[in-house]
Parts: structure tokens; sequence; C-alpha cells
């Protein structure tokens, strides 16, 4: 999950839901020979361009006699392109036999009949990171596997922390992260130093990022958004815990500490010396912004728990009800989502890795800020949860982020979450 590739099912595709049955004619699996699969980016991305060799290694070495096509369907800024195609072919019956999915998705598109388990044709190998079984499970059973991971750390601008006066052997790692105590005392210090917001948290990006990035606050807290059934929100997401990460996001606007209207590429241009952000501004900045000597720290944990919880989830793949070759689709996906090709992926496209083997493999070879980010994944990652009814769950909680900042209104936090909790469980019935 990156912010060029977060993403929000269509509320629209609400209406369309019911369309893909399992009977009919699939129009996109006419050759018996074939196997379609549809992917959400360009044939010359770097995704793309690890896909294009994955597939012709698939082609050349499976024993099915099958032969994999990819149709390459890129997603427009607003989300559209990709899911608007999906869209359509629901209306006709013309899914291929694999579709990626945003991983927040699979139990919308499990329950609308999209996509079928994948347990009678994957075998899902427990080297994946609990978090890749997690997203992609729904009423006990895996209906996608995830093939790449996220996560997101604080990025710290190395010479401005020294100016400063912060000595960098003195900054949390995974096994020993700071509280937010110890994290606020740090923007203090930074704070007083440059006079000014010291740490871009991306509170203008008002989409997806607010839960992904934001819930693992809550979570450290020993808060919840909804209860493990996913049925209930009120008495979980308005508790004193939910209460207490949300003063802690509150106060960092209140005291100064990061803004609402944070400088576009502030951190990349020396603006800010802290950025909440993810693996893909590694792969940004080690492209256009080679002069920043950078390092990330893991996110700041409850002085109540210590327990550090960070953000997974990305792109996977499903397996439509509508393909007629369940076996050559699965082989697919299994072939796709092996440990070579997932190091292929990860390492083409910079971004973490899905299984534990390519971890250990990764770490080995990339640069300290990914090596952070692995890490943290590896031992503390937690998906988001797996509600059918997802997209407006997220965004009640990206309300709630964005209305907690507004301080000089004197907002009160309890009142705000116990309101979005009653939104929320609304939407859960």
């Amino acid at each position: 999950m990156n912010k060029r590739g977060k993403s929000i099912f269509l509320m629209g595709a609400a209406i369309l839901l019911g369309a893909c049955g399992n009977g009919g004619e699939n129009s996109a699996s006419k050759s018996s020979d074939e196997v379609t699969v549809w992917v959400q980016y360009s044939e010359e991305s770097a995704e793309g361009q690890v896909m294009v060799e994955s597939i012709k290694e698939f082609n050349d070495t499976n024993d099915l006699g099958i032969t994999a096509v990819v149709e390459y369907i890129p997603r427009s800024g607003s989300g559209g392109g990709y899911e608007d195609k999906i869209n359509a072919a629901l209306t006709t019956n013309s899914l291929p036999d694999v579709i990626t999915l945003d991983g927040p998705n699979t139990a919308a598109y499990a329950n609308s009949k999209i996509i079928q388990p994948l347990d009678d044709y994957v075998k899902a190998s427990e080297d994946f990171l609990p978090s890749i079984i997690e997203q992609g499970t729904y009423n006990d059973e895996l209906y996608s596997i995830g093939y790449s991971e996220s996560g997101v750390g604080f990025f710290y601008n190395k010479p401005m922390m020294e100016e400063a006066g912060i000595k960098l052997d003195s900054l949390p790692t995974v096994d020993d992260p700071w509280t937010w105590d110890e994290f606020n005392t740090l923007l203090e210090t930074l704070n007083t130093y440059y006079e000014k917001p010291v740490l871009n948290m991306g509170f203008d990006d008002q989409s997806e990022w607010l839960l992904y990035a934001f819930s693992p606050f809550v979570w450290s807290a020993g808060g919840d958004i909804t209860n493990e059934d996913g049925t209930e929100a009120v008495g979980y997401f308005d508790t004193e815990e939910s209460v207490e990460a949300f003063d802690f996001i509150q106060n960092l606007v209140e005291k100064g500490y990061s803004t609402i209207t944070p400088v576009d590429k502030g951190f990349h241009t020396g603006e800010y010396p802290l950025y909440m952000s993810g693996s893909w501004t590694i792969q940004e900045l080690d492209n256009e912004y080679k002069d920043i000597d950078y390092g990330i720290m893991p996110y700041p944990v409850s002085p109540d728990t210590n327990e550090l919880v960070s953000p997974t989830g990305s792109w996977a793949y499903g397996m439509t009800s509508s393909t007629e070759k369940p076996e050559e689709a699965g082989a697919l996906i299994e072939f796709l989502t092996s440990e070579q090709e997932l190091y292929d992926m990860s390492m083409g496209n910079a971004v973490l890795p899905a299984r534990q083997s390519v971890a250990d493999r990764m770490i080995k070879e990339v640069g300290e800020p990914m090596q952070v980010l692995i890490e943290q994944n590896s031992k503390t990652g937690r998906a988001r949860p797996t509600l059918i009814n997802y997209p407006q769950v997220s965004r009640s909680f990206q309300e709630a982020v964005t209305e907690s900042t507004y301080f000089e209104q004197n907002q009160d936090i309890k009142g705000l979450l116990e309101s979005k909790a009653q939104e929320i469980q609304s939407n859960l019935k």
C-alpha cells in the first residue's frame, strides 16, 4: 500500500456486485489453453516489468500446457480506470480468471462473489507473513494472497537532527522503540530549535492513508476499531484507550509539532526534519533526491502498553468466481506468489516482502532504511480489519483523524469517537 496505490472500493460498485455469478460464459477466457489476469498497473512500470518476466517464466515452465495472458490496466489518480473496468465486467460476466485487488477489499469482493476461496487450489505456506493471511481471509477461508507488503516509519534528516543536538545513536529501534512521551520530547527539541512545525504526518491526505497510517496508534494503546467479529464498534472505537491515541494525534498539531497544511515535498527539500511515510518514499528519495542523508525510525508506542504495532496491506491476487479454469488459475497464483517471484517483485519494485523467507533474503541486500521497515513489518505488522463495508468504516476513521486536529474548536475527543463509533456500527450492520 502506497499513496499512489491506496484504494477504496468504489461505492458505485455496490450496485453491480451481484452481477457476477458462477454461471455463463466468461468472455475473458475464451481460449481453452489461456489463463487471463488483470493487473492495476502499466506494463512500463517497475511492477509491470517484473510481471512481464514472471509471466514469461510461467509460460515457459508450467507443465499444464497453458499460457497466461496479462492485461495491464493502470489506475487513475482517483482510483478509477482499473476499478471501472472491473465494474463494467461485472455487468457482462467478462471478468478474467485472476484479478488483483487491494487487500482491504477482500471481504467486499468475497461477500459479493466476485472472487472465490483459494484453499482448494492454492497452498498458503506458513512462510507468508501473518498479516498477509489475515488480510486475505474472510469467514475463515482464504480469498486473496498479497504479492507484496507495505509499511510506514518516521523518516529523519540526519544533518537536521544533529544540528538540533539530537544524537543519532540514541534513536529508537524496532526492538527498543520510543514511547509517545519520548517521541514528544524529540519533537519539542526540534520545534524549539527550528521554531516551526518539524513533522509532516500527511494530515492533508484525507484518504485511506489516514486509517492505514494512524490505526497503529489506536492498536498500540490497546484500542480497536471494531470487535474481533467486525459486528460492533461502540465499546471499541470509543474506549479510553482509543481516546488516548487520538489525544496523542491531536497533540501533534496543537503543540505545533506537525501541521494540517504541510509544504509539498517538505521533507525532500529540507523544510521538515521528520516525515511519516512508507517504503515508496525510499524509492523516491534514492532516485530523485539523492543528496538527502536520511534514516527511518519505527512507530512510537503507547507508554501504557509499550506495544509496537505497524500498518500493513497491499495488493493481492484473487481467483474470480466466474472462471472456468480454477485449477489453472490456482497454478498461476501459486507461481506468482512463490518465493522467487515475490523476491523479484519486492526487489524490482522496492516494496516490502509478503513472505518471511523473502524478508530474510532482502534484509541482507537492501539499505538500512528499508531494513528497518522490513524488520518492523515482520515483527509488528497488523492488517486492517476485514469488513464487507470497509470503505465506509475507513471514511469514518479518516474523518475522526481530521476532526481531532480541530483543536481551535476545543474538539472533545471522547465525544468525537463516540459519534464515529455509532457511525461505524451502523455500517457494520
